[in-house]
């Protein structure tokens, strides 16, 4: 199979027919490339980050100082090792041009969809950490997110603990590789 069809064949991960772009609160969780321990470590149940961290970490508080529909709160995330969690939530955007709101045909991108917001995020990294290495090309993400919209208080709730104790759990996590 080639990659043409591959890429065809792929499941979306998005909830059908959902506007990604609507208002609302959504958690993510993005994963490195092969998994790897780029951004730090856990150490006795606290995350201590590296410079990549770091990066990943300016990069996700930039995310909401920039886009102006986009709200990002210090305490609704975490850079672990290898992967990342947060939440984000897209509120009312009064310059949006509501044409642009509608998804478009053949799955392609809406403008300040949780797609794109993501990938901006995903690709600000991906070029600081590159350029720190000197690995121009490399890939720091696995290509696809993770996403969950968050329906109510209590889910929301729930979500931020579990981001809030995700380093000290951080031994029975799914990317947890010793």
């Amino acid at each position: 199979m080639n990659g043409e069809n591959n890429k065809r064949n792929r499941h979306s991960m998005r909830l059908k027919g959902y506007d990604y772009s609507e208002e609302g609160a959504y958690f993510v969780t993005i994963v490195t490339y092969n998994r790897e321990m780029l951004f730090g470590k856990v150490v006795e149940g606290e995350m201590v980050l590296n410079e990549f961290g770091e990066i990943a970490k300016d990069e996700w508080l930039k995310t909401g100082e920039i886009r102006h529909n986009i709200e990002i709160n210090e305490d609704e995330f975490c850079v672990m090792p290898n992967h990342f969690h947060g939440i984000i939530v897209i509120s009312e955007d009064n310059g949006r041009d509501t044409a642009r709101r509608v998804p478009t045909k053949f799955g392609k991108p809406v403008s300040n969809s949780l797609s794109i917001v993501i990938g901006a995020f995903k690709s600000a990294v991906t070029k600081r950490i590159n350029q720190e290495r000197n690995t121009p090309g490399v890939s720091v993400w696995q290509s696809r997110f993770y996403d969950h919209i968050i329906r109510d208080e209590k889910d929301y709730d729930n979500i931020v603990n579990y981001i809030y104790m995700n380093p000290s759990n951080w031994e029975t996590d799914d990317e947890f590789d010793n």
